[in-house]
């Protein structure tokens, strides 16, 4: 049998808050107990994860005393000391507290807006702390039911004021650390600002240090909108700006439902795999899932070991479609060079143009040729189910 078991090398990490989910839903209450930090750390390093992600709270509760504060952060270090687990990203809660209720950097209060700097500030401190080299921002509340209340132009405007204050932040504390931007179209709020890793980009293009920031797609945020979402982490690649990726799976159209990386759309989830080893993403490959609510903790760590083994059979299943001699013939085939078009591509020129606008094209024999596109698609099924 194939060994799928996780290695150091895919950087495989979950968040205090996935394997921490106690189960509640808007509709019950918890269904498993709560288990501290350092509970987490150990019961992932048991399933074999390389590292833990957490928001500041997820750590550190938000009405800790200083004294509380320190024995969690020293039974955490000593659970990190004891599995080898790295943190490699953390985030600030910016979206439980009542005070948030209308957003944070986008909130109509500047008390709102004040206080949601110097959160973020002390949880850099904290993240930086445990080592943390990637700082997510997700604006859960940055968003509004009503267009009414907010201006969308006030609120672009304000959350650029906050990032590049951050970005300088970071600069001044000489903190080696890259920001990372999550979109989600809309939950909790009827619609969140910059909902799509497409908008992200083009944000990120108007702060004062884009060069500090890039994006965290997540799977099922850019399913909810019904988008491809390798096709986004993609472009956020080729725009050198793929910093970190959240894993996990959703039905389109739904709410965020944060399911087991593969459990859904197995097809859409191996395009990605491939994407990410083909390029050979060397980030951390984070899974933002949980289990269901109908999972005590032995079935927590089934979630959690699910993830990892999907991603590492997805990765063998990939090798397998890039070394498939008919897989390959078709696609050399269906990207073949035309050396009678290469002059017409390349740098404009003068005479390039002029020279393609010149060429005849025969359209009725160009587009009587087939492309194989669906004996292509039938043996990428048969690897996938293990038929071929």
């Amino acid at each position: 049998m194939p060994d799928y078991s996780p290695t150091p090398v895919q950087k495989f990490t979950f968040g205090l808050w996935t394997v921490g989910n106690r189960g509640a839903d808007p509709f019950g209450s918890a269904t498993r107990e709560h288990k501290t930090p350092a509970e987490l750390v150990y019961l992932l390093g048991e399933v074999g994860a390389y590292g833990v992600n957490f928001h500041d709270n997820d750590l550190i509760p938000i009405d800790a005393t200083p004294a509380e504060a320190e024995a969690i952060k020293k039974d955490f270090r000593k659970a990190l000391s004891d599995t080898g687990l790295v943190v490699p990203m953390a985030t600030t809660n910016l979206f439980s507290d009542p005070i948030f209720k209308d957003g944070a950097f986008t909130s109509n209060d500047p008390k709102v807006r004040a206080y949601a700097l110097q959160k973020t500030m002390k949880a850099m401190d904290l993240g930086v702390e445990f080592g943390a080299k990637i700082y997510v921002f997700w604006g859960g509340r940055e968003g509004t039911e009503t267009d009414s209340s907010k201006s969308a132009v006030g609120a672009i405007q304000r959350s650029r004021e906050a990032m590049n204050f951050l970005c300088e932040y970071a600069l001044d504390q000489k903190y080696d650390l890259k920001f990372a931007l999550e979109a989600k179209p809309n939950e909790p709020r009827g619609d969140i600002y910059n909902p799509t890793t497409g908008h992200m980009l083009a944000f990120i293009a108007t702060l004062d240090h884009p060069e500090m920031v890039g994006v965290n797609p997540e799977v099922a945020h850019e399913h909810m909108a019904g988008i491809n979402f390798m096709h986004g982490v993609a472009q956020a690649w080729e725009a050198g700006k793929l910093f970190h990726i959240d894993l996990n799976d959703q039905y389109p159209g739904r709410y965020d439902q944060d399911l087991r990386f593969g459990s859904r759309d197995v097809k859409a989830a191996f395009y990605l795999v491939k994407f990410l080893e083909d390029v050979e993403y060397e980030g951390s490959r984070h899974f933002d899932a949980h289990a269901y609510r109908t999972e005590d903790f032995c079935g927590v760590k089934d979630f959690a070991r699910g993830c990892m083994r999907t991603y590492m059979i997805l990765r063998e299943k990939a090798a397998q479609f890039n070394a498939d001699p008919e897989v390959q013939s078709i696609l050399a085939e269906i990207n073949a060079a035309d050396p009678a078009m290469t002059p017409f591509f390349g740098k404009y020129s003068p005479e390039k143009a002029a020279a393609l606008k010149a060429q005849p094209f025969d359209r009725a024999a160009i587009s009587q040729r087939g492309l194989k596109y669906e004996r292509l698609d039938q043996l990428t099924i048969d690897i996938l189910t293990g038929t071929r």
